[in-house]
């Protein structure tokens, strides 16, 4: 049990000190906010999202949201296009583009290093553990989307490999489909 413990407690400071420096240089990098940064990431795989949507894989609220895009509109980051009725579909500017570029390459920058202690063993060893761990961590549709919403999507599935979330997620569905069908 104390050894339990201790592995859940090295994982959540682990967790908890890679967040703070992986949202510390992608901010920093590009002038934004956590969530600002994480909605460029979004934007930058999912263009044409709605306010809501956007604020909801950020997790924000729908005012919240609206705020954050404000200001990112105001950076030159986002703009706004009108699509049917009230409804606005969300864009990157090229700035956007870029500043989306930047923030993984920051992102995977941090990341490579916290692992550079690792050997190529340890490293495959964290990889396939991390994914039982992410796929645990899924819980219900929609939790693909605010799980990964700073990861770079490319990385991921790079060299034909499954994103562990994303197939969490389309189990999920399918066995919902199965249910109801």
């Amino acid at each position: 049990m104390h050894e339990e413990c201790h592995t859940a407690n090295l994982l959540g400071a682990a967790a908890l000190a890679l967040s703070d420096v992986v949202v510390a240089e992608a901010t920093r990098a590009v002038g934004t906010s956590s969530s600002g940064a994480a909605a460029l990431v979004v934007l930058s795989t999912d263009p044409g999202l709605s306010v809501t949507e956007l604020g909801r894989r950020v997790g924000l609220s729908q005012s919240a949201a609206a705020r954050m895009v404000d200001g990112l509109e105001k950076q030159g980051l986002v703009r706004k296009e009108a699509s049917w009725g009230a409804w606005v579909r969300l864009q990157l500017s090229d700035v956007g583009a870029q500043a989306a570029r930047t923030l993984l390459a920051c992102r995977s920058d941090v990341l490579r290093q916290a692992l550079n202690r690792l050997d190529d063993g340890e490293r495959e060893q964290l990889g396939q553990l991390l994914s039982k761990v992410l796929t645990g961590l899924y819980r219900q549709a929609g939790d693909a989307e605010r799980i990964c919403r700073l990861c770079d999507r490319h990385a991921c599935v790079r060299n034909g490999a499954t994103c562990p979330v994303g197939q969490a997620d389309r189990d999920h569905r399918a066995s919902h489909e199965s249910d109801h069908g």
